[in-house]
C-alpha cells in the first residue's frame, strides 16, 4: 500500500476532519501527522485537549493506520522520515497562515515525485466559530487550573495580562490578531491587587480583604476560560496563607505569587523610599512550605517574588533566596526589579540559568518596558506579566473624557473617543 499523510491539529473533530481522512484513505494506509501542543501553540491558541487525548481520539477513528507526532508547523521534518507517496490537506491553506507551510510542501514531494492532493473545503463547518462556541459555555475549575502549566511546557513564554473586572477580563479573553503568519494573543490573566484595589478607589496596602478580592475572581471566571494568576501581597501569616491556598485552588486560579516583605505592605515600586521590610529567608520558606501542604492537586502553583532587588539588597542575595524558595517548595519565582532599564533582572538571569534545580521564572517588567518577549525567552524567562496596563490606560482616557465635557459642556466633542452606544450595549454575549 502506498502512504498517505495527512497532517492536523484535531482538537475538536467535526465533518471537515473525516472528510479528508476518508478522502485519503482511497489513495492508501494514511498516516496521521498530530501537531503537539507546542506546535500548534507557536501560532494559534493552546489546544483545548493534550496530545496524549487527541491521539486516542484520532487513533480510533476509522481509516487512521498510523497516529505520529509533528512536533512544528512546518511538515518537511516528517515528510523527509517516511517520504509519504501522497499528502492530503484541505484546499483552504492556498492564502493566509498556511500559504507559507504549503509551498515547503509541494517543493519537498519533488525530491520523491510525491503528490499533493487538495480536497474542497467543507462548507458550513468552521473551527473559530466551534472554537467560539466553547469558549461561551466557558470551562471547569479543574481545566482552568491546569491550563497554566501546559502553557509553560508547551510555548517559549507565556504572555499575561492585568484583569481587574468582567469586562478587562473578556478583553484578555478575545482580543488576538494576526503578525507574521501566526495569531498572537494573551494567555492568560493576572489578578493585580494594584489595580484591584485603584478601582475599588482604595490604597494598595493590602487593605481590600481576601473575600472583596474573591468578589472579582468571581466576576471574570464567569466570563472568561483562560488561566489566572493572583497576586496574594505578603501572603498574610502562614496560618491564614493556608486558607488563602484552599480557597483559590477550589475556584481554579492557576497560580499565586506571594512577595517575601512583613509589616504593613507598600506598592514595590516604591523601592526604598517608603519603609518596607524583607522577610527572613527561613519564616518566608516556611510560608511557602504550609501553603504548599495545603492544597489539593498538584496544579496549582505557589510563586515565590522576590524583592531584594528592589529592596537594595543585591544579586547575591536575591540568588540565595531563589534557592532556598526552591528547596521549599515554590513551584516558580518572580524576580522583581524597578530600574528603567532591564541590566539588573538579566544578570539574575544568568546566574538563575546555572541553577540545578530550577523552577518557571516570572517578570513583570513595568518600568523596564524597552525588553521584548523575545530577548526575555532567550534570558530563560517562561512567564511575562504586564501588570497594571489596562488600568492604567483606561485612567487618562477617562479623565480627558471628563474634562471635555466640563469645557464644552456637552458630549459631541467626545464622540469619535467613545465606542458607538449600539456596540457597546451589544458588547457582552446574551445582551439582545
Amino acid at each position: 500500500m502506498k502512504k498517505v499523510y495527512v497532517a492536523m491539529s484535531a482538537d475538536l473533530i467535526h465533518p471537515g476532519h473525516l472528510n479528508i481522512i476518508n478522502n485519503a484513505k482511497k489513495y492508501g494506509d494514511v498516516i496521521i501527522g498530530l501537531l503537539t501542543d507546542s506546535a500548534i501553540a507557536s501560532y494559534k491558541r493552546l489546544p483545548f485537549l493534550t496530545f496524549a487525548q487527541r491521539k486516542v481520539v484520532v487513533e480510533n477513528i476509522k481509516g487512521v493506520k498510523e497516529v505520529i507526532p509533528q512536533e512544528t508547523l512546518d511538515y518537511v521534518p516528517n515528510l523527509k522520515k517516511i517520504k509519504p507517496d501522497f499528502v492530503v490537506h484541505g484546499d483552504d491553506w492556498k492564502t493566509g497562515i498556511q500559504k507559507k507551510t504549503r509551498e515547503s510542501v509541494v517543493q519537498i514531494l519533488k525530491e520523491w515525485d510525491g503528490k499533493l492532493i487538495e480536497i474542497p473545503y467543507t462548507a458550513g463547518i468552521s473551527s473559530t466559530k466551534l472554537n467560539n462556541a466553547v469558549r461561551e459555555v466557558g470551562t471547569t475549575p479543574q481545566i482552568r487550573m491546569k491550563r497554566l502549566k501546559r502553557l509553560i511546557e508547551n510555548k517559549s513564554i507565556v504572555r499575561i495580562m492585568e484583569a481587574h473586572n468582567g469586562l478587562t477580563g473578556l478583553i484578555v479573553e478575545n482580543v488576538r490578531m494576526c503578525q507574521d503568519d501566526a495569531i498572537k494573543e494573551f494567555d492568560g490573566m493576572w489578578l493585580s491587587s494594584l489595580t484591584d484595589s485603584i478601582a475599588k478607589g482604595k490604597p494598595d496596602i493590602e487593605c481590600v480583604d481576601l473575600t472583596s478580592r474573591i468578589s472579582t475572581i468571581n466576576e471574570i471566571i464567569e466570563v472568561t476560560t483562560k488561566p489566572i494568576i493572583f497576586d496574594g501581597d505578603t501572603g498574610d501569616v502562614p496560618e491564614h496563607f493556608v486558607f488563602s491556598v484552599k480557597t483559590l485552588e477550589r475556584l481554579g486560579v492557576s497560580a499565586v505569587i506571594i512577595e517575601d516583605k512583613v509589616g504593613l505592605k507598600k506598592n514595590s515600586l516604591f523601592g526604598t523610599d517608603v519603609p518596607q521590610t524583607q522577610d527572613s529567608i527561613k519564616n518566608f520558606s516556611y510560608k511557602i512550605s504550609k501553603g504548599k501542604k495545603a492544597q489539593v492537586t498538584d496544579d496549582f502553583m505557589i510563586i515565590a517574588r522576590i524583592e531584594s532587588l528592589i529592596l537594595k539588597k543585591g544579586l547575591k542575595d536575591a540568588v540565595t533566596r531563589a534557592r532556598a524558595y526552591i528547596d521549599a517548595g515554590a513551584n516558580g519565582i518572580m524576580i522583581h526589579s524597578k530600574e528603567k532599564t532591564p541590566t539588573e533582572i538579566l544578570e539574575f538571569c544568568n546566574e538563575y540559568s546555572k541553577f540545578n534545580v530550577k523552577v518557571p521564572l516570572v517578570v513583570v517588567p513595568t518600568t523596564y518596558s524597552s525588553i521584548t518577549e523575545e530577548e526575555l525567552a532567550h534570558a530563560g524567562v517562561n512567564i511575562v506579566i504586564y501588570g497594571n496596563h489596562l488600568l492604567r490606560s483606561a485612567y487618562p482616557a477617562m479623565v480627558k473624557t471628563v474634562e471635555t465635557i466640563l469645557e464644552h459642556g456637552r458630549a459631541l466633542e467626545v464622540s469619535e473617543r467613545c465606542t458607538p452606544i449600539n456596540e457597546i450595549i451589544t458588547l457582552i454575549p446574551g445582551s439582545i
